[in-house]
């Protein structure tokens, strides 16, 4: 999708990681001039060289950056990823991060800005069909974290245009541990195949970025996913079948101790990608994991 007329002529994108530098590159691409803020020496020297023209290298919940950035931005995205595990991690990226940009966006002429956000708020199970407008008062304590940054960017008042986006599951190039896992032999898969995997692909999630950032559609949360979702059994077993390898064995007995706190499976539940795709404006170019694997399996 070509967006380059409805992009800001400026971005500041905040963490810039597996999505943030696709979503560089490509902006780049249209002519938009990027910065970015990261907190890895080698990541910021990497960026220079891909053709950002601002460059910081700081801890995003402090302060001290904010009279590090010299160029003016029109638009900013928030893509940073946990700083470590556990609930301190995700308090110091997602909730004071949030608060800390919030802040310095205050005396910017903002028009728009974009959260990458987590599905990891809904709580729900059983098959359940999720929206935007699903209860998250059961999230784990990880979860209400992102759904409080959420929260920041909703009531900061002074933004012309917001949008928190709620990525599922992500993968693309060099992100695709399902087939490396079946290339690795692995025969036996620990857990259970019998939940739904809520995926979507990186150059959808940088399109879905680009229509945000236009500012078209009215401020909100979206949640950000292909029209697919399908279980984990029946993935694999079709990934397995286009490596031609037998497909693998779930062992439900061999489980971390992370989802034995979870009652020893993931939660079963579908996410929709109606609003998204009716009130944002935005379409997957991948469907569903058979179009989006279907390049990664020639790799």
């Amino acid at each position: 999708m070509n967006t380059s007329k409805k992009l800001p002529e400026s971005v500041i994108i905040f963490g810039c990681g597996y999505v943030g530098k696709a979503l560089a590159l490509h902006l780049i691409e249209q002519g938009v001039r990027v910065g970015a803020l990261t907190r890895n020496v080698a990541k910021a020297a990497e960026l220079r060289g891909l053709g950002l023209q601002e460059v910081v290298v700081a801890e995003l919940d402090s302060h001290d950056w904010h009279g590090q950035l010299n160029g003016q931005y029109a638009g900013v995205v928030n893509c940073v990823s946990s700083a470590g595990g556990g609930i301190a991690g995700y308090q110091k990226s997602y909730l004071e991060g949030q608060r800390s940009i919030l802040e310095w966006a205050k005396s910017r002429s903002i028009r728009s800005y974009v959260y990458t956000s987590s599905t990891s708020v809904y709580p729900q199970d059983g098959g359940a069909v999720v929206d935007e407008s699903s209860d998250t008062s059961e999230a784990p304590a990880t979860g209400q974290v992102i759904v409080e940054s959420e929260a920041l960017l909703a009531e900061a008042g002074f933004l012309p245009s917001w949008y928190a986006l709620r990525l599922t599951g992500i993968y693309g190039p060099g992100r695709h541990f399902l087939l490396d896992q079946l290339r690795a032999g692995a025969g036996e898969i620990p857990g259970r195949g019998d939940y739904a995997l809520n995926m979507i692909r990186l150059e959808d999630i940088v399109s879905a970025i680009c229509v945000a950032l236009s500012g078209k559609a009215p401020s909100g949360i979206y949640n950000v996913t292909d029209d697919t979702p399908t279980t984990k059994a029946e993935m694999m077993a079709e990934l397995s079948a286009a490596l031609k390898l037998p497909a693998p064995v779930f062992n439900p007995e061999n489980i971390s101790e992370r989802l034995k706190r979870r009652g020893g499976r993931m939660p079963h539940r579908l996410v929709s990608n109606a609003k998204a795709r009716d009130v944002l404006g935005w379409q997957p170019k991948f469907p569903s994991f058979r179009e989006g694997y279907a390049a990664l399996l020639k790799l």
